[in-house]
């Protein structure tokens, strides 16, 4: 039975034990990869495990991955992962960066899309592990009266991992809701002109506040298994085409800039050049003493930037005789960032909006 709320009204001619129906709304629901509740044993051990049990994520056999996964790793990696997630925790706020950066984008768009539509839209943000969760997020807005879902993933880039999963996610909750609303994702915004626009401002900034001009930008993308490319996933090419399009914006030649991938994680072979060994080699090999290095497939700030390109990959390129690296930060809650994002949400409101 629907909540009775401030706007929910029983319908003109329904009898009177009909419940009250909200007043319909559109839904817009952001979503990004997920966070752990806490830095100690067990959070971590639950983030990872509903993490490393997606098929998406790992998809080897559950009868050979699972007895990997919870009698050796979720034994060990919770510890080695919480004292990576201590070191960036936003102690102020009690949470992750990537939940803290997630909440004032999902702020800011409010305002801005509010401000164009009034109470006629509902913005907020779930993530696909952890929590908010989709589920939860979904119910909320099938309760507020979102007749209507967009659903947001915050990736640039489609990859089974992230933007797949993230659907799948939406899906399943939609699957658990007696009136269910009608639904659209977003597409991947790789190449889209407002999103490479933010990117090279980003870059111009950086470069017009360092002493020194760094002598190449290394653009350092997630990883994945080089199967997955083999198997038809588009993000290695969508990647590229992000670098591409970002060097032609900035004026740039070949030798400025490159693309790599880290965070490598198992035995196979993940796409190359991996970021840890090329920030050492550009420095060891090449003789490049001050280096850039941005993460254009993140939205936000997050483990993957803060601690493994902020000190994993700084001490790789330290080490090899590298002298200055400068980390350029997501695009966050940059406006030109929000704008872009409103900008997308806009475009595939069309129809509901109008």
């Amino acid at each position: 039975m629907l909540d009775t709320q401030t706007d929910a009204a029983r319908p003109v001619h329904a009898p009177q034990d009909h419940p009250a129906i909200p007043k319909a709304k559109i839904g817009i629901l952001l979503a990004n990869l997920g966070t752990p509740d806490n830095y100690d044993y067990w959070s971590m051990r639950r983030y990872l495990n509903e993490f490393l049990s997606d098929r998406r994520v790992i998809d080897y056999s559950p009868w050979k991955w699972q007895p990997l996964l919870q009698l050796i790793i979720l034994t060990k990696r919770p510890f080695t992962s919480g004292a990576a997630y201590k070191s960036i925790w936003n102690e102020d706020k009690g949470e992750s960066p990537l939940m803290t950066i997630t909440r004032e984008q999902c702020t800011a768009m409010a305002k801005t899309l509010q401000e164009r539509h009034g109470d006629r839209v509902m913005v907020d943000f779930c993530m696909r592990y952890g929590n908010p969760s989709t589920r939860s997020k979904v119910r909320e807005m099938v309760r507020a009266g979102c007749t209507r879902i967009l659903f947001f993933p915050l990736y640039p880039h489609y990859a089974g991992a992230t933007s797949a999963t993230a659907n799948d996610q939406f899906f399943r909750a939609l699957m658990e809701e007696t009136w269910q609303p009608a639904a659209r994702t977003v597409e991947p915004y790789f190449n889209d002109p407002r999103y490479i626009e933010a990117l090279a401002k980003s870059v111009e900034d950086t470069y017009g506040e360092v002493e020194n001009r760094p002598e190449i930008l290394v653009v350092s993308y997630h990883g994945m298994p080089q199967r997955y490319l083999m198997q038809g996933d588009p993000y290695h090419c969508q990647c590229q085409k992000t670098t591409r399009l970002l060097k032609e914006r900035l004026g740039w030649e070949d030798t400025e800039i490159t693309t790599t991938f880290q965070s490598v994680f198992g035995p196979e072979e993940w796409l190359k050049p991996y970021t840890v060994d090329e920030v050492a080699r550009l420095a060891s090999e090449e003789g490049k003493k001050r280096i850039a290095v941005m993460a254009p497939a993140f939205s936000a700030d997050c483990i993957e930037t803060l601690e493994e390109i902020n000190e994993e990959i700084r001490e790789s390129f330290e080490e090899a005789g590298g002298e200055e690296f400068t980390y350029i930060p997501c695009l966050n809650s940059n406006p030109a960032h929000i704008e872009a994002l409103s900008a997308i949400v806009e475009e595939n409101l069309r129809g509901w909006t109008d």
